[in-house]
């Protein structure tokens, strides 16, 4: 291997990013270049190659208007990214890379030779597209230049020296295209991401993994019940809590800009808070695995009752398996109802 090739790989590896590859089309050389590179286990989560179109429309969620483009190479690497969110295990960053191409074949083309090189980070999206000028290079050589495009483009985004050359005719260039976001609460507004974490010293971060309890609630306001139940969680787990606040109800608008804004600040110096569009338990399950959802008592009983669920007691076990299936649970807080003081042993729980 090229020296600058595989000295640019072994700082991919060396850097704590992680990534999920989607590739269709070209850019395979890009991944055995990586796997060939001690160390790779440390950088790659998962690698896809959606290269029917059915498998290709599956993977993103939706059917392309062309599987070659800016928008099929951005949706590319969204799904890759999502998987990363879901395949992680701890809190380093994540990315999803892609890569969509029609290059040299066995046939003629009377389209052109081109390719889509997408990036999703928590923090925006690029694609860099490359048209080849026909006949310059056979099929080895075009799908090695998007290859080293792919390397590039994860080399940035792991803040690897760019050592890598790109060898372009007179006519090739490179087109950027996407969007970041700054700050985070603006990524989560436009839907980019499904998080953002405010941690008490005033920074944030969007998609941040966490692995522990969380707690959930309007912090309309934040009150010393609230810091003393994940006191006592924590101890009880064993492992830290955050606080949890969903901006989107089930039966209420959203919350306004401002009222998040004025929530969000009431954490400063009192604990991490992490904002979400997951009104409902099984949707807060698929941002928080594995994790502990802390509860009071009256919460638990709503949980198990069809009422909630329209009635509907299929929905509700729909519901409570959704929530089983990635891990999570729940710690229950007694709480006096009646005059008297309930516990979970107090809760028929279906089975």
């Amino acid at each position: 291997m090229e020296s600058k090739l595989g000295a640019t790989i072994q700082g991919i590896h060396d850097s704590p990013t992680l990534a999920a590859f989607a590739v269709a089309g070209a850019g395979s050389s890009a991944v055995d270049w990586l796997l060939s590179v001690a160390g790779a286990s440390r950088t790659a989560l998962e690698i896809t190659v959606p290269y029917s179109e059915t498998s290709f429309s599956e993977y993103i969620g939706h059917q392309p208007e062309q599987t070659v483009s800016v928008e099929a190479s951005r949706s590319l690497a969204h799904a890759a990214y999502d998987r990363a969110l879901r395949l992680r295990n701890d809190v380093r960053p994540i990315v999803g890379v892609a890569c969509t191409a029609t290059i040299a074949t066995d046939r003629p083309k009377r389209g052109d030779h081109r390719g889509h090189v997408g990036l999703w980070t928590s923090e925006g999206w690029s694609v860099f597209s490359l048209t080849l000028e026909k006949s310059l290079r056979d099929r080895a050589g075009e799908e090695q230049l998007l290859s080293v495009l792919i390397l590039k483009t994860l080399a940035s985004a792991c803040d690897v020296p760019d050592l890598l050359k790109l060898e372009l005719s007179d006519s090739e260039h490179i087109e950027e295209s996407g969007e970041i976001f700054d700050p985070a609460l603006d990524a989560f507004n436009k839907e980019h991401i499904s998080s953002v974490t405010f941690v008490s010293d005033g920074s944030s971060q969007g998609d941040l993994y966490h692995q522990g309890g969380v707690l959930s609630g309007s912090f309309n306001p934040l009150h010393q019940g609230h810091q003393d139940m994940v006191s006592v969680a924590s101890r009880t787990l064993n492992a830290p809590v955050i606080y949890e606040l969903s901006v989107t109800n089930v039966d209420k608008p959203p919350l306004r800009d401002d009222v998040v804004r004025e929530r969000i600040g009431q954490f400063r110096d009192v604990g991490d808070l992490v904002i979400t569009k997951a009104p409902v338990f099984y949707e807060k399950a698929q941002l928080f695995p594995g994790c502990t959802f802390i509860i009071g008592w009256d919460t638990m009983v709503r949980l198990v009752d069809p009422k909630y669920y329209d009635g509907d007691h299929a929905k509700m076990i729909l519901a409570l398996n959704q929530i089983q299936s990635v891990g999570c649970d729940f710690l229950v807080a007694g709480r006096i109802n009646d005059a008297t003081f309930k516990t979970l042993a107090d809760i028929k729980i279906p089975t």
